[in-house]
């Protein structure tokens, strides 16, 4: 799909606050609320916007502790990772998961309220599941950046 410079900009300011209304979209890109309306919603049909989402200050919600486990599974067959990609997706601290190149298989991104919790997770969550050969955790010192903006 291809965008003019109208998608990009509505693109941008959904992705900075979601929550704005059609009419002050139209303001902000001096459209008619309408043409705003069939915009957006094009965008939503064609699967450009995905879903849209509130995004939850870690601190407040005790999950401020933020863990980066590369993994490596016994064997790579099919079945090994198929197994362990359903049973990671259950659990609620990894909030995201990467099938990787390199060293490792698997990068999980896990939040946590501390390293008591952590280990707690990994001694009775994680390294229960079956075919994992070894895990190398790397706990975060400060967030640089975070964003979930894509720039077109």
């Amino acid at each position: 799909m291809t965008f003019d410079a109208t998608d990009r900009k509505i693109l941008m300011l959904l992705q900075q606050d979601s929550t704005r209304t059609t009419k002050e979209l139209s303001l902000k890109l001096n459209l008619s609320v309408t043409a705003v309306y069939e915009r957006v919603k094009k965008l939503e049909r064609e699967g450009v916007v995905d879903r849209y989402v509130a995004v939850l200050n870690q601190k407040k919600v005790n999950r401020a502790f933020v863990v980066f486990c590369h993994l490596k599974l016994t064997q790579h067959a099919k079945e090994y990772l198929t197994h362990f990609e359903q049973e990671v997706v259950r659990l609620d601290e990894v909030i995201e998961c990467y099938h990787v190149s390199g060293d490792y298989d698997y990068i999980l991104k896990i939040f946590v309220a501390d390293m008591e919790e952590y280990r707690e997770f990994m001694v009775t969550k994680l390294t229960t599941l079956k075919h994992i050969g070894s895990t190398h955790s790397t706990f975060m010192i400060s967030e640089v950046k975070n964003t979930n903006v894509i720039t077109l």
